[in-house]
């Protein structure tokens, strides 16, 4: 007889894949959240919230008490399957996202709380043998996270036109709190078999996350020189920082091998180099490459190739449409031929969580799960089912219908919805971010 799932694990994948980022139905979907819940914290989270919301928002959702809930919350926050925070003395919970979220946590922590070797042979099921996540994951806009450069590899001349935000020692110098744990990817991947030697305590978590995962046993608390010696490590080894896709409150950042980091493996598969990319691209100078291939091994995205021209001399050829700019390869070249300039057209990056959420959302035709979003009330999702059918119209009559609903959120989601310049999508997703916490259910 095959394995039947219950109905809480059901609603609960329903639950996550109404999320931007999404979770798409698979039978090693189903084995990880339960092992990750029980049925009944399935079943209670699968109605909380996408966004922040309280002990009170929980136990009405529940139809609990205050105390009763409580306990549940810190019960799942203590799994880090949520982020608990406090804020002018009230306790906040927020669902932590599937990637760079609690699929990672469940893997960082060692206190045996999970099974680590059979939930890193369901992720590497679901993650790395199966493309639908990987493919709705990439195919987020704007990504989730982004190539940090290697500071020290880029040109002196260059030094002071790097942003702070594009920094990982200044994200870690400004941080109100710094964790450290278990890679994620490197240890799913010893348990399937494919590890390399690179060191795995070495990925970094900041501010409120990194508060949430010290206190709930994921991660160890670090200085911040504990923090910078580490960074100046794995640069060393040829680590490529991936983190936080945004600029302020930057949540994580990995410290990333090409042979076993989800998201590099996934980016040479799908072909989705544009998603991490930093400001920067690798060039040669011919006059001094010797063709020696160091940098084409080092590369982690495989952007180096290696080419002989008519008169016999090896040469190191980089490939633009794969090149993301972390600089690994400067860090290894013997005759110093390979140097790092800034693009002309800097990506945008997001302001904060709540601004590339938004983004995203709309991006994803998902807006209206963010504002809809309490799926105890029929009013709830009837309207998620109106908004997300206006959002889906072509422009044209997307406006017409916001007209004629006469409606405050309509309007501003019809206006997030229609830009195409990024920097108007930041102001409209602020405003709208702002707007939302006053309308009523």
């Amino acid at each position: 007889m095959g394995h039947v799932t219950a109905k809480s694990y059901l609603d609960l994948q329903k639950r996550l894949d109404d999320s931007a980022q999404g979770a798409p139905a698979s039978e090693s979907l189903y084995q990880i959240l339960e092992v990750l819940f029980t049925e009944e914290e399935a079943r209670l989270t699968s109605v909380l919230p996408l966004k922040m919301f309280s002990v009170k928002e929980a136990a009405k959702r529940w139809k609990k008490s205050e105390a009763e809930s409580e306990k549940v919350l810190d019960g799942l926050a203590d799994k880090a399957i949520l982020i608990d925070s406090e804020r002018n003395g009230v306790k906040l919970y927020c669902l932590a996202p599937t990637m760079a979220g609690f699929f990672e946590f469940s893997i960082m922590r060692t206190d045996g709380k999970f099974d680590r070797k059979l939930l890193s042979e369901l992720f590497y099921q679901y993650i790395n043998t199966e493309e639908d996540f990987v493919r709705a994951v990439l195919g987020i806009k704007p990504a989730i996270a982004r190539v940090f450069v290697h500071e020290t590899a880029v040109k002196d001349a260059d030094q002071k036109i790097i942003l702070d935000y594009e920094r990982a020692s200044h994200i870690i110098k400004s941080a109100t709190c710094i964790g450290v744990g278990t890679c994620y990817c490197r240890h799913k991947m010893e348990h399937a078999g494919h590890a390399c030697e690179m060191p795995q305590e070495v990925c970094l978590t900041f501010n409120s996350c990194a508060d949430s995962l010290v206190r709930h046993g994921v991660a160890k608390k670090i200085t911040t020189a504990e923090a910078l010696e580490i960074l100046d490590r794995v640069i060393k080894l040829g680590l490529v920082q991936i983190g936080d896709n945004i600029q302020e409150g930057v949540s994580f950042i990995c410290n990333c091998c090409g042979c076993c980091c989800e998201a590099i493996i996934a980016c040479k598969r799908l072909g989705c180099y544009d998603d991490f990319r930093s400001n920067f691209y690798a060039v040669n100078d011919l006059a001094k490459c010797t063709g020696c291939g160091i940098c084409a091994k080092k590369c982690p995205f495989e952007a180096i190739e290696i080419k002989t021209n008519d008169a016999g001399k090896k040469f190191a050829q980089v490939d633009l449409g794969k090149c993301v700019g972390c600089g690994v390869c400067t860090r290894f070249c013997p005759s110093q031929s390979l140097s790092l300039e800034r693009h002309t057209e800097l990506t945008d990056t997001p302001k904060n969580t709540i601004e590339r959420v938004v983004l995203e959302a709309v991006n994803t035709n998902k807006l209206q799960n963010y504002i809809f979003d309490n799926y105890t009330l029929w009013t709830n999702r009837y309207l998620r089912k109106v908004l997300g059918a206006i959002l889906a119209l072509p422009a044209a009559k997307r406006i017409l219908a916001s007209k004629q609903l006469r409606s405050r959120f309509f309007d501003v989601a019809n206006k997030q919805a229609v830009v195409n310049n990024y920097n108007e999508v930041y102001r409209e997703g602020e405003a709208s971010a702002n707007k939302k916490t006053s309308l009523k259910e």
